[in-house]
């Protein structure tokens, strides 16, 4: 695998405008992360879905990403160009702790999103839990960043 250098496109806040013209209904924002798993490849099997997006809920936002996924997942190939054929989409929620004295734990979670695409639109999102090896190769990618 190269380093994250070598593959991370995007890493920021990302805005969505949504669907509601000047009442902003749907519009939200995510931490997204872009990579590109086929840059610095030498010698190793392609993959056939070489994009992948990492989005995750931050807490200033009015919408979280599974209640706008499709929409999300329009904008960013729409924005950045990409082939929603050749994309995995993934929606992250890092490990969590609660409790009077953090006690109790929820652990981090990989949900790869599936969509049915019309005209340039993600539609029918259909979520399923991420599994060795492809997990493996994102919590790869994403361990060195913060």
């Amino acid at each position: 695998m190269t380093n994250e250098k070598q593959v991370l496109l995007f890493d920021d806040i990302f805005a969505w405008e949504g669907f509601g013209g000047r009442f902003r209904i749907g519009a939200g924002k995510c931490r997204l992360r872009i990579f590109d798993l086929s840059r610095g490849q030498t010698g190793q099997l392609p993959h056939l879905r070489p994009f992948l997006i990492v989005a995750s809920d931050v807490a200033d936002s009015r919408m979280t990403v599974k209640s706008c996924v499709s929409h999300l997942a329009t904008s960013v190939v729409n924005q950045f160009g990409l082939d929603p054929q050749r994309m995995i989409f993934v929606e992250y929620y890092p490990c969590q702790r609660y409790g009077l004295q953090n006690e109790n734990i929820i652990p981090e979670r990989f949900e790869a999103v599936d969509f049915e695409w019309h005209e340039g639109k993600a539609l029918y999102p259909h979520w399923r839990p991420l599994k060795p090896p492809l997990l493996n190769v994102i919590k790869q990618v994403l361990q060195p960043l913060p």
